[in-house]
């Protein structure tokens, strides 16, 4: 089962400040990642600064895919999760590096053995994810939640994996804020690492 593709209006303002359609139509970028076999971003928008600039400028999707947003920055993107395989779960941590790789942040990966999924990750952002679709488990370091169409996570900056054990795809939403760790919540996680 594939979703259907996203369609997107952006507005803006014609020379006489008046409010206009500037496209309407499908994504720019919509990209299946090879490394996480059946994982498809759908990136909307994306914003550099805080706060945004309201112009007409040109779309910020095109290019390479980033995990988070820019720096004091907004990133929209819908991802499409497959269930979860034999072949996904018994990955190595360098597989799954390499995999975060090709969405620009290799980084993130928090992947090794004593990991309670391979997709564990982190970043530091402010995110939220609805569940549009389907059915997921939100894996954390210790706990995990049941999340079902509907259902809406504030993220902010935990170690973390999505795990569909279902036997159907799941679509989520998510908007990315960029943040910054307060200096303890700091200090722990590099005592932490």
């Amino acid at each position: 089962m594939s979703f259907p593709p996203i369609h997107r209006v952006v507005t803006g303002h014609d020379d006489k400040g008046r409010a206009v359609v500037s496209s309407d139509g499908p994504l720019a970028t919509v990209v299946e990642l090879q490394g996480i076999e059946g994982v498809v971003f759908h990136e909307v928008w994306s914003t550099a600064g805080t706060p945004a600039a309201i112009d007409n400028g040109p779309d910020p999707t095109p290019g390479p895919l980033m995990l988070p947003p820019p720096r004091n920055g907004t990133r929209v993107r819908f991802v499409d999760i497959p269930p979860d395989t034999p072949e996904l779960l018994s990955r190595s941590a360098a597989d799954m590096q390499a995999g975060f790789q090709e969405i620009g942040d290799a980084g993130a990966s928090t992947a090794g053995d004593a990991a309670p999924h391979p997709l564990m990750h982190r970043t530091e952002t402010v995110d939220y994810g609805i569940v549009i679709e389907g059915e997921l488990t939100l894996v954390l370091d210790k706990g995990e939640v049941a999340l079902k169409a509907g259902s809406v996570v504030v993220q902010r900056g935990t170690n973390h994996a999505w795990a569909n054990r279902s036997d159907k795809p799941c679509r989520m939403l998510f908007v990315l804020v960029d943040g910054t760790y307060n200096e303890g919540m700091a200090t722990t996680l590099r005592e932490r690492n």
